[in-house]
């Protein structure tokens, strides 16, 4: 059993006395970039009806994700509601059993121990990824833009998403600041490519440990709370240009056409393959500057510092394509001249 603290003591008691559940096991599942924690629960019993009726006693122990969100830190109701919202598209994400909103715990669905992370390889790619683009292309066709209830990824947003690389990664990290005039030009091109982009339902982290390998409907997709309506790239260059895992250029181009031509036919983008490769990249560079910030502040803040091991490569994404674009170059050059040197002395 896990070693007790306020919130596991107050999740078995929802368990055990609530929803009438013989635990005989729990575990960590995973953690995430949030306050939010899973646990993996072994029963005997039915969870299908857990608190609806008693529950059925099987002779096959079962296993379970309680999701662990403190309501004074996260709020699960966009989970649930974007939960139903994404079932409905054909979309593979997790059922909740049973839903517990006073104190921030959720029964969900188990999609096992097995990420994509843990299986591509040059071998896996193709399949891997192709389910991947089976799942994206339900999610930005049959996902409502109007009346969905979601929030749009606005000029707001972007700037939000962009001041914590300026804050956490340059400032607090680095010690750097970056030229006004030198971020402003980042920030202006950045935006304005993202809003020219038609809209989609857009997952925000679509990538390789959000995507659950099963035997049946894979991939099950997790971590969808924080979905928003936006630009039509945003989950392909987050799948492609993957903070945890990357790839030749090469092969991500040829991922990039076939999915652009898939958009193309189903009439979802009207613009040339140059055209929709510029959006990709420029909005790859705004994901991943956000994400270089954000893996600061959870070394600086909240002492998760496993995930600085992931910004050289997430990094080596903003420098190839800063070097392609014009618009980018004192950007570049800030880069190269005062970032990677900086950078270089830290034990990352």
């Amino acid at each position: 059993m896990m070693p007790e603290d306020l919130r596991t003591l107050s999740m078995f008691d929802w368990l055990e006395n609530d929803l009438l559940l013989t635990v005989t096991a729990c575990a960590p599942a995973s953690s995430d970039a949030s306050f939010r924690r899973y646990f993996r629960v072994f029963t005997p019993d039915d969870c299908v009806n857990a608190g609806s009726t008693p529950p059925r006693t099987g002779e096959v122990e079962q296993q379970y994700i309680v999701m662990d969100a403190p309501p004074t830190k996260e709020n699960i109701e966009p989970f649930i509601r974007i939960a139903k919202l994404l079932a409905q598209s054909q979309i593979n994400v997790p059922t909740i059993y049973r839903q517990n909103l006073t104190d921030g715990f959720l029964l969900l669905e188990d999609f096992g121990y097995q990420c994509f992370l843990d299986q591509l390889n040059q071998a896996t790619a193709d399949d891997l990824y192709q389910s991947a683009f089976d799942s994206l292309f339900k999610l930005q066709t049959q996902t409502p833009v109007q009346n969905s209830g979601l929030p749009h990824y606005d000029e707001a947003l972007l700037h939000r998403e962009l001041a914590i690389f300026d804050e956490w990664f340059l400032g607090r990290l680095l010690d750097i600041e970056i030229p006004a005039p030198v971020w402003e030009t980042v920030r202006v091109l950045l935006t304005t490519s993202a809003l020219e982009q038609p809209s989609t339902c857009v997952h925000r982290d679509f990538h390789s440990r959000n995507l659950m390998i099963l035997d049946n409907d894979s991939p099950g997709v997790i971590d969808f709370q924080d979905a928003v309506i936006g630009p039509v790239t945003y989950d392909l260059v987050s799948l492609l240009r993957d903070c945890y895992i990357a790839w030749p250029e090469q092969q991500v181009e040829q991922w990039r056409l076939h999915y652009f031509e898939r958009l193309q036919q189903a009439g979802l983008i009207n613009c040339s393959a140059a055209r929709f490769k510029r959006w990709f990249d420029l909005m790859g560079l705004q994901r991943h500057l956000k994400a270089i910030g954000i893996f600061s502040r959870l070394h600086l803040r909240d002492g998760k510092s496993n995930y600085l091991g992931d910004i050289p490569r997430t990094l080596n994404y903003v420098t190839s394509v800063c070097e392609t674009y014009p618009e980018l170059a004192e950007f570049n050059s800030f880069l190269h001249e005062q970032v990677l040197p900086v950078l270089s002395k830290i034990n990352v």
